[in-house]
């Protein structure tokens, strides 16, 4: 039987559908510091990674002061540690925090649209940027229909290059627009099933923003950590010499 936990609290709360044996997402309700940090630690080691849930759990440690049950003595000590034992960039780390705390801040919006990894959680720490340049409601619609490139962009003012997402994922299918682009199997397994909808939406967003989606094999997620880190900054280093 699949496990199913609340990814965070409230009447419209989604629901993360796991499969059975998989990591639970329901640490981020918890206050006991010990239960958030290791469900933030078994998330990273996980297959499916729950951006929006770790930056929850990152915000409540820091919101009530529980790294200090953890024996630390502020929240960028917890987050140098977090970061050296699970093989994170820090800016990693920060980003999930700010994510935790944007969602906080406009809980009630978000909920209200039905807002869940699946829209983008790295699009919320600029949804204040977005709010000092459009009305609430329109801001919250972009929020949940636009690509994260495309909200990235609106939020700096920039309007009319930030079109709402054509990708949209209903059930088992994924639209491009009005056009069916790709069913996957019903009798799919969740994680394989998800795995494969997130690449696809990943592939059909890169199109829609002109860039080009690279793919590659790794042996584990030890090695995806490592590699990432390398290519971010790799990334960093060719980009600023463009």
């Amino acid at each position: 039987m699949d496990a199913i936990a609340n990814v965070y609290d409230g009447p419209h709360a989604p629901k993360k559908r796991l499969s059975s044996g998989a990591i639970s997402l329901d640490f981020a309700s918890s206050d006991d510091a010990k239960v958030i940090d290791s469900g933030i630690r078994e998330c990273i080691r996980g297959m499916r990674l729950s951006i929006l849930v770790m930056g929850i759990g990152l915000a409540k440690l820091k919101a009530k002061g529980l790294y200090a049950d953890l024996g630390y003595h502020s929240m960028n000590d917890y987050l140098e540690k977090l970061c050296d034992e699970m093989l994170i960039e820090r800016s990693t780390a920060h980003n999930w925090l700010y994510i935790g705390e944007a969602f906080n801040k406009y809980r009630k919006e978000l909920e209200k649209i039905e807002f869940s990894d699946e829209d983008g959680p790295t699009k919320l720490p600029y949804v204040d940027r977005a709010l000092e340049l459009y009305e609430k409601r329109e801001v919250f619609k972009a929020v949940k229909g636009m690509s994260v490139r495309a909200f990235r962009e609106y939020s700096k003012g920039e309007k009319a290059t930030a079109p709402l997402s054509k990708i949209r994922v209903v059930g088992n299918k994924i639209y491009i627009g009005k056009e069916l682009a790709v069913t996957l199997a019903e009798k799919l397994d969740p994680k394989t099933r998800g795995y494969l909808e997130k690449i696809n939406v990943q592939a059909g967003e890169a199109l829609e923003a002109g860039e080009i989606l690279y793919t590659t094999r790794l042996y584990d997620m030890d090695e995806l950590r490592r590699f990432d880190r390398r290519a971010e900054k790799l990334k960093k280093e060719l980009r600023s010499k463009s």
